[in-house]
């Protein structure tokens, strides 16, 4: 099954979702519930996302997520304590992406009509390379943030963020560019 159709399924059919949850929830219940070496992370994480494990993977726990098996990580990835990632719409982090403390990256939204507020409305967050986000932002459904940019810590991102900028503030704006060495 392709991740496109496991989104679709699993929003639309309920038992799925409840099933995919609660393997989330065992998972996460033990990555999360006592001490674990490096290699023993990697492998619980990996497990809960069900792709193979890389070696250069680093997180320190406590991770949650809602789902798991919509997330998909690059090489040199690292992810710090208390993230919470709600991927039933699908995240990418790309190579070298660094993710700060208490970081929300949250795929789905409800229906602005209150009589149809229960249902979902996912959309894919994809980080591309060597993207930094700071302790305790978040980001909303359907964002891209570009190659090299930098989320500040705090940061709500609404929309998506071009390649080597700094955004900040609520919602997060271009506060710079960065300036990158040209290749020799």
């Amino acid at each position: 099954m392709k991740p496109d159709d496991q989104i679709t399924t699993g929003l639309k059919d309920p038992g799925v979702m409840r099933a995919a949850s609660q393997r989330a929830l065992r998972l996460t219940m033990e990555l999360n519930g006592a001490y674990h070496t490096p290699e023993r992370v990697r492998e619980l994480f990996f497990q809960l996302i069900d792709q193979p494990v890389d070696e250069t993977f680093c997180l320190f726990p406590p991770f949650y997520t809602d789902y798991g098996q919509n997330i998909t990580v690059g090489k040199n990835v690292f992810i710090n304590t208390g993230c919470r990632f709600q991927d039933q719409g699908g995240i990418v982090l790309g190579d070298g992406a660094l993710i700060g403390h208490n970081v929300v990256l949250a795929t789905l939204n409800h229906d602005e009509d209150p009589a149809k507020r229960h249902i979902l409305h996912p959309g894919p967050i994809v980080l591309g390379k060597n993207v930094w986000i700071g302790a305790n932002a978040a980001v909303v459904p359907g964002v891209t943030i570009g190659d090299g940019a930098i989320v500040a810590a705090g940061a709500v991102v609404t929309k998506d963020v071009p390649p080597n900028v700094v955004v900040g503030g609520v919602p997060a704006r271009v506060l710079k560019r960065i300036e990158t060495e040209a290749a020799e």
